[in-house]
């Protein structure tokens, strides 16, 4: 409010001190009301107010009534309201507002979207009919005014007429006082027949107008009839209101339960794959311990077999043989003892445990006599318990021979791919051959052709060669008839046989430089060959490599299958026990699925009742209406006959008088 009160000292050369003082007497306060009533504001105070109106503005009700603002004054506020956001009520009563006036309230009415209240009592607005049509054109296109209070304002029927136009377009206004004009009549049929069309109005005030009863009566049941429906409809609202927030309450508990689920679905894959890593990282550590097998196994095999050639080769070193194969029976000797004495520490840790197991068996058997009593009704669950070990196997034996049949299944690709892979190092080989075979042939062709070229060009040399020969003789012959032309055919034929030669020169030239791109070619392509056959030994290398690998991982995984089957067992339970928490959720989710339906069913019938209850009022206003209709016309008809009637004894009155001895007497006079 400060700021306000700043701005308009500072846009007024001269500011109006009531107008400031009550801008201070506000200015702490932070009131919402703005009060300058009874104060005579001059055209500068309404252009600086018009210029601090535009926007947000620190109040929300204007009052400006009794002011005695000029034309000019009014347009100028008027204008700086069209854009405020802030002000909700404006009173301007017993300002005195004509034509210009109505057509500024006008523009109001139709760029301004935040007023609901508008006070335009004791003005003159009904009196030029065209300002005022300005004016119901703007009510018309206004959507956000409730309350309009135009009392004592000289409109007419035919103001009024406009009035029920404008009623007809407008859906928000819900109270309007238009008591003491001169609507008559005509003008109150209009607005009756307005309020057919309009169901927002619940407020019409026509006192003091020349209404009759009647109609009077119509707009007040017209009036009743939209409050009923207005509450009925806040009723409707509220109750769909209602159901809305219970749907959407339903909704978010639906959503919250659906991501619970998501999050434990979300754990348990997040288990499941951390299960498949620890299980390949297993996989992989006893892969790489089988290779390590394997390739000590395959040394000791080449030395076998280097020994078993020295031994062919060599008998004179069988003695020194014999002996190191005492020796290694010796060691094996010990081993073997070794061996014996660990199975029987084994075999005496077998039979400690099995001694713990009696005892605890002893003990076990002791409860059990404690316990007879409750064995009777845990039998039950026992027999579950032992229809589920019975599937469990049954699912055990199904997984084993699942996994049987992938290892005869890996054993099948691996002899596929060994087989591949021998085809694919034949097909290397013949296509190492054909390639070299190829590069022989291109370039025996290519030492071929570069022959051909060097025999043509020896050809055309000699052919050259006899050319001149002839060519000399002829100039033998002819020298006594034309010495000098000779001399130019010399020099011509010289020049063109030193040309020749650059050519030939340069052709071969060419051909030695291609015969020995041709030639550096040859080597790097034998070079290539030379380095495909050492990778084709290092391939070869890797598949004997590889082909020890596969058998160690063969006997892993022979050794670890049980591991596995456990641990698919483990992860069956798991998935079982999900399973079971996932059809409890799903059932949770039916239910809350048939309270939707539940709800959805209600607010149908909701909606029906609703819709039959308006059909049927509608139904009863028609009816009234034609009531009214119907009781207008007999009216009307019994005020013809009372005029008749009075014409009539208006007639005999004056026919009695004229024929009475007054009226002779009258006469004689």
């Amino acid at each position: 409010m400060e700021e306000f009160w700043r701005g308009y000292a500072r846009l007024c050369a001269a500011p109006q001190e009531p107008v400031l003082r009550r801008l201070r007497g506000l200015r702490g306060r932070g009131a919402a009301r703005l009060d300058l009533a009874a104060l005579s504001l001059s055209l500068e105070t309404c252009g600086a107010l018009a210029r601090l109106l535009p926007g947000a503005a620190p109040f929300s009700a204007l009052a400006l009534g009794d002011c005695g603002l000029s034309e000019e004054g009014v347009k100028l506020l008027l204008h700086g309201l069209c854009s405020n956001t802030t002000v909700k009520s404006l009173d301007l009563k017993g300002n005195n507002l004509r034509t210009l006036g109505a057509e500024a309230l006008g523009k109001l009415l139709r760029q301004n979207k935040s007023i609901r209240s508008l006070i335009l009592e004791w003005n003159s607005l009904g009196a030029w009919e065209e300002g005022f049509s300005f004016f119901c054109q703007g009510l018309g296109a206004n959507n956000s005014l409730q309350q309009l209070d135009l009392r004592n304002n000289q409109i007419n029927h035919q103001g009024a007429g406009e009035l029920a136009m404008a009623l007809k377009q407008n859906a928000s206004l819900q109270e309007l006082d238009l008591r003491w004009n001169n609507i008559g009549l005509l003008g109150g049929r209009a607005l009756l027949n307005c309020l057919h069309s309009n169901k927002t109005l619940k407020r019409l005030e026509l006192a003091g107008n020349n209404v009759p009863s009647d109609i009077l009566k119509a707009v007040e049941q017209a009036v009743d009839h939209n409050q009923d429906r207005q509450t009925i409809l806040s009723e409707t609202q509220n109750r769909t209101y209602i159901l809305s927030k219970e749907v959407l309450s339903l909704k978010d508990e639906k959503t919250k339960q659906f991501l619970d689920l998501m999050d434990t679905i979300d754990k348990q894959r997040e288990e499941i794959a951390r299960s498949s890593r620890m299980s390949a990282a297993r996989v992989s550590q006893l892969q790489e311990a089988l290779d390590e097998q394997h390739s000590i196994m395959n040394s000791l095999k080449a030395k076998l077999q280097m020994t078993e050639a020295a031994l062919a080769l060599s008998e004179q070193k069988v003695h020194n043989l014999g002996e190191l194969l005492n020796a290694t029976k010796q060691e094996q000797t010990s081993m073997a003892e070794h061996h014996f004495t660990e199975l029987q520490q084994q075999r005496q840790e077998g039979a400690d445990r099995e001694g713990k197991l009696l005892r605890d068996l002893s003990a076990a058997s002791e409860k059990n006599l404690l316990l007879r009593n409750q064995v009777d009704e845990l039998e039950k669950k026992c027999k579950v318990q032992q229809d589920q070990l019975f599937q469990v196997k049954q699912d055990l034996t199904n997984t084993t021979a699942e996994l049987k049949l992938r290892a005869v299944q890996a054993e099948e690709r691996l002899e596929m791919e060994k087989r591949r892979f021998k085809q694919s190092l034949e097909d290397m080989e013949s296509l190492r051959v054909k390639e070299v075979d190829h590069m022989t042939q291109h370039m025996e062709a290519s030492e071929r052709s570069m022959q051909d070229r060097i025999q043509r060009l020896e050809a055309v040399r000699a052919a050259l060669e006899e050319e001149l020969s002839q060519v000399k003789a002829a100039a033998l012959s002819e020298r006594g008839q034309a010495e000098e032309e000779l001399i130019k055919v010399r020099n011509q034929a010289r020049l063109e046989e030193q040309q020749r030669l650059e050519h030939l020169e340069e052709k071969l030239r060419l051909m030695t430089e291609s015969r020995d791109e041709a030639q550096n070619c040859c080597f790097k392509q034998k070079q290539v060959v030379a380095e495909a056959q050492a990778k084709a030994s290092q391939l070869s290398l890797q598949a004997d490599g590889l082909r020890r690998r596969l058998e160690e991982l063969q006997q892993d995984l022979n050794s670890k299958e049980e591991e596995k089957v456990m641990e698919v067992n483990k992860v069956k339970v798991e998935l079982q026990e999900q399973i079971g928490h996932l059809q409890a959720e799903r059932a949770a989710q039916d239910g809350l699925r048939e309270k939707i339906a539940a709800l959805e069913r209600q607010l149908k019938a909701l909606s029906s009742n609703h819709r039959e209850a308006l059909l049927d009022k509608e139904g009863e206003i028609s009816m009234l209406l034609e009531k009214l209709r119907v009781k207008e016309a007999d009216i009307s008809r019994m005020r013809e006959e009372e005029a008749q009637r009075a014409s009539f004894l208006q007639n005999a009155i004056m026919a009695y008088v004229q024929g009475s001895p007054l009226g002779t007497h009258s006469s004689r006079k």
